[in-house]
């Protein structure tokens, strides 16, 4: 089947997928935009593992002043591709993340970032918590409890506010699915007026 050039320059804006992924769909939806679209996102949400390796270089910078300027957030977001990077919905996304960022109060964006000795501080007050309780209950435990911890201090394992049924990391995954290139949020900064800075080390 020929497929409209102009019908494939229209799927791509609609979803940034690449020029041959959007004529394939195209192709196997016989013309139905709708359908095309679908087929997309199957494919993408299949995908969207394999993509986590790719290198994101570009990308945004943005901004979110809350609450008549008490707190402010600065985060950059990477893509693959400048097209991506100018496409209102990934737009749209990183503006959630800024606002989730104001709202949660994220430490760090992943548990990879999260030292090693704050994470054996934490872990030896839950031990201290659980006392006396048998070996492998006790592991358990404090496993759990570093989880919780994680799920609040990381932005990516924090339950996203617009939905808390989803996480971070799984709306960064819809996204990577949904614009066919990978994604990664790559740090942020919140500043809160009159919050106590770090001590100079």
């Amino acid at each position: 089947m020929e497929i409209d050039p102009q019908l494939v320059k229209q799927l791509r804006e609609k979803t940034s997928a690449g020029f041959m992924d959007c004529k394939r769909a195209l192709a196997e939806s016989s013309g139905d935009m709708e359908k095309a679209e679908g087929i997309l996102r199957m494919k993408g949400i299949a995908s969207a593992g394999k993509k986590a390796s790719r290198a994101t270089k570009e990308g945004i910078v943005a901004s979110y002043i809350h609450l008549q300027g008490k707190v402010g957030v600065l985060v950059e977001v990477n893509c693959e591709t400048d097209f991506v990077a100018r496409n209102e919905n990934f737009r749209e996304f990183v503006k959630d993340i800024t606002l989730h960022i104001a709202a949660a109060h994220p430490i760090y964006v992943s548990r990879a970032d999260v030292p090693g000795n704050l994470i054996e501080a934490e872990r030896e007050i839950y031990k201290a918590q659980v006392k006396g309780k048998p070996e492998n209950v006790l592991n358990k435990i404090v496993e759990g409890k570093l989880d919780k911890f994680f799920s609040t201090v990381c932005l990516l394992e924090q339950a996203f506010i617009k939905n808390p049924d989803q996480t971070i990391d799984d709306l960064v995954k819809s996204k990577i699915a949904e614009l066919g290139e990978n994604i990664v949020i790559r740090r942020f900064t919140r500043y809160l007026v009159g919050e106590p800075l770090p001590a100079d080390a």
